[in-house]
């Protein structure tokens, strides 16, 4: 819609070829990311080129202000404290040690010279390798069916572009991690059609936002319904920003749902080795014994978030289709890593001292890094839980997924844009749910991965500004007692979100005193009922 805007400003392009048709709700909404309206177009660029350069949303907007006052404990303690961003910050000690021994410093003519444009053979032998063992691979992994580009957004963007036509679309549930839309559409004119999930527990709902096959379903149905061809599904597994991690069960019933419609699956496992609490188990896509649809599976996997060096762009993907694989190969082109990189890469990956297992990786680098990532989710959760604020409880990646509707007066997004805004007002960044296309307005994702000292800082400030709001509401509903307790709020059951961490169900008989306990605490801490039911109001 955005598009066509700029087109009828006269920005270029010919119309019939870029035309971009209306999009009704359950298709990207561009208008959440960039607003033509009062944009000055460029003469010198396309509609296309127009559209990439008011392409934003609150995610950018807030980048942009952070990198502009960053915090620094001595030269700007003032500065904006960074939750928005998903970077470890806890690991830099460990991998600045490993990355800069000796045996990462080679210099050979090869890795000065153009490489096979898939990656040099030495580093996909060892990611291979690699995968098989940390993947759980029932049989080895083969080099030929791997490829490596410069970080996972690329490989979005090279693999929505080799298996979808412009104006085509990719399934993919909501709340989902925002930079996927940029990746898919900027350069290959390829939608999202949105999944949407919700937070409501309900029969086939064992958790909030739980993905189904039936949820599946309809979404595709009702985009073939107004004509769209769906071309593909994204699964992300660890998923970012909820932090759920789905079950064996759960990845083979998405796979058949996959290839009974005949959907290519591209499934990120970016945070595969970031899954930090021994009682949360993950189940990679590689690790089934068989897969229902081989030739339309491919799997990603990056250094990026596992191995906390997000300024290292590192991406691969496994696909036993060689004709996805030749066709990604021939855009790695544009998205190829540097030798030098290539090397130090494979010597990461292979570090071994022991014949069987990663010794390093295994014995140093995860161990610690697993145990500084519980020691700061459990600092902000228990922050959390002080505040009152319910929280999905994961044990998954760098966030946490945090509802804040009881924040909102009216519940709509544009209040929940106000909320991110008056965060940032008070220097500490984080996430809001629009950004990640979330059906209800309200909910937030902080990144916990962060130092101590920064960590407290950041919710002292997040402490401050729900605390001002708290009674600025409180106020307003003094003025206006004979308001409606329906008016803007949210359904009693929207309310109810399970803080305790998530379990496989197995039957109703299995809910405990403990849990009932939690979920009436946890109804009690969403509620407004004690604010507004105070003892000088009953006197």
């Amino acid at each position: 819609q955005a598009l066509s805007e700029i087109e009828e400003m006269g920005g270029g392009g010919n119309r019939q070829e870029m035309r971009v048709c209306p999009l009704t709700k359950r298709r990207v909404d561009m208008h959440g990311f960039c607003n033509p309206n009062g944009f000055q177009r460029s003469p010198y660029l396309s509609a296309r080129g127009n559209f990439a350069n008011i392409f934003h949303g609150s995610t950018e907007e807030g980048y942009k202000a952070y990198h502009a006052d960053k915090y620094d404990e001595d030269k700007n303690p003032n500065g904006i404290i960074n939750f928005g961003t998903s970077e470890n910050k806890l690991c830099f000690d460990l991998m600045s040690k490993r990355l800069t021994q000796t045996d990462m410093n080679l210099m050979e003519p090869s890795l000065l010279q153009y490489p096979d444009w898939k990656g040099h053979l030495f580093l996909r032998e060892e990611v291979a390798r690699f995968l098989t063992y940390y993947c759980k691979a029932p049989a080895p992994l083969k080099a030929e069916n791997v490829i490596v580009l410069n970080g996972c957004g690329s490989l979005f963007s090279a693999l929505a572009t080799v298996l979808c036509d412009p104006g085509e679309a990719v399934l993919i549930a909501t709340p989902f991690y925002d930079g996927i839309t940029q990746s898919v559409f900027l350069y290959g004119n390829v939608k999202l059609v949105y999944v949407y999930l919700d937070s409501k527990i309900t029969g086939t709902n064992t958790r909030p936002f739980q993905l189904t096959v039936e949820k599946l379903e309809k979404a595709l149905q009702d985009a073939r319904a107004e004509g769209v061809s769906v071309r593909a599904l994204i699964l992300l597994n660890p998923q970012n920003p909820l932090g759920d991690i789905y079950s064996l069960s759960e990845l083979r019933d998405y796979l058949e749902f996959a290839k009974r419609h005949e959907l290519h699956v591209i499934v990120d496992e970016i945070y595969m080795l970031s899954v930090f609490d021994e009682s949360a188990t993950f189940h990679s896509v590689l690790s089934m014994d068989r897969l229902p649809d081989p030739q339309r599976t491919h799997v990603m996997w990056g250094i990026t978030k596992d191995f906390a060096v997000s300024g290292i762009r590192f991406g691969t993907l496994y696909t036993e289709n060689q004709d996805v694989s030749n066709a990604v190969a021939s855009l790695c082109y544009f998205h190829g890593v540097c030798g030098t990189v290539q090397h130090k890469v494979a010597q990461l990956l292979k570090d071994r001292g022991e014949p069987v297992a990663p010794y390093w990786i295994n014995q140093v680098y995860l161990r610690a890094n697993h145990a500084r990532l519980k020691a700061a989710h459990t600092y902000v959760t228990d922050e959390l839980k002080t505040l009152g604020v319910p929280f999905l409880n994961r044990n998954a990646g760098f966030f946490v997924w945090i509802d804040f509707r009881k924040y909102l007066k009216t519940g709509t997004f544009e209040e929940e844009l106000l909320l991110w805004k008056r965060f940032l007002d008070n220097k500490v960044l984080l996430s809001c749910g629009k950004a990640f296309e979330c059906s209800e307005p309200g909910w937030f994702r902080i990144i916990f991965a962060d130092k101590t000292h920064r960590l407290q800082l950041g919710m002292q400030r997040i402490r401050k500004v729900l605390e001002e709001r708290e009674q600025e509401i409180l106020a307003e509903e003094k003025e206006q007692p004979c308001q409606s307790d329906q008016d803007g709020k949210a359904d009693s059951t929207d309310e109810v979100i399970f803080v305790s961490r998530h379990q496989e169900p197995t039957c109703a008989s299995s809910s405990n005193l403990g849990d009932l306990i939690g979920l009436l605490q946890q109804q009690m801490r969403s509620s407004d009922w004690l604010q507004k039911n105070t003892a000088e109001q009953f006197a």
